[in-house]
């Protein structure tokens, strides 16, 4: 019986290529077993990076619920430094930033499969904001950003990586960011003898 495995799709952001952190990465993705299918060090494009954050009014609400919530503990007047008080608008330039980021450099696109990958390299990577991601995850160990820095300086967090949510957004992600003549179909070792599968 072949290995129930999923795929999912990880952007190395700017930040990561320019420290030169990017074969730190792959390496952990590969010992813990994944596979790599499909990798491409590109520059994104304004259009592409608009559509990989596309987002819904309602998460933009959220993200900019957040910004104002933080600037309600800090003592700090939204109006004064971002120019409006509303959630959503605040969260379409926290978007923006985002778009501003993955389109600034090189970055490397890569698609990863095995058994729960989503879910097991979200867990490599670490929470969002490096500050509360755990030592020994890939932001906590390479990363030292937070919101309330990036806030500050009207950017997107410095978080090394971009990894799919769930497999809604992974088949969404990948599709945008690869043809399915480049996204590769082949058996490692390790899955063949998980699978029973020393055969093929």
């Amino acid at each position: 019986m072949k290995l129930k495995t999923q795929k999912t799709l990880v952007v190395l952001k700017h930040d990561c290529v320019m420290r030169g952190l990017m074969g730190e990465v792959i390496t952990r993705f590969e010992r813990v077993g994944l596979k790599l299918v499909a990798f491409e060090f590109l520059a994104a494009t304004e259009d592409m990076g608009d559509k990989h954050y596309a987002s819904s009014d309602e998460n933009l609400q959220r993200f900019g619920n957040n910004t104002l919530t933080e600037c309600k503990e800090k003592g700090i007047d939204p109006v004064e430094k971002y120019g409006t008080d509303d959630a959503l608008e605040i969260g379409k330039m926290i978007k923006n930033w985002n778009v501003e980021l993955i389109t600034r450099g090189p970055v490397l696109a890569m698609v990863w499969e095995g058994p729960d990958t989503i879910a097991l390299i979200r867990k490599l990577a670490g929470k969002t904001s490096p500050k509360d991601a755990a030592p020994g995850t890939i932001r906590g160990d390479f990363s030292w950003d937070n919101y309330e820095a990036a806030n500050q300086e009207m950017r997107s967090v410095y978080n090394i990586l971009h990894a799919s949510g769930n497999e809604e957004e992974a088949e969404f992600e990948i599709k945008l960011w690869f043809g399915d003549e480049e996204v590769i179909d082949y058996t490692l070792y390790t899955h063949r003898a998980m699978s029973n599968s020393w055969d093929k």
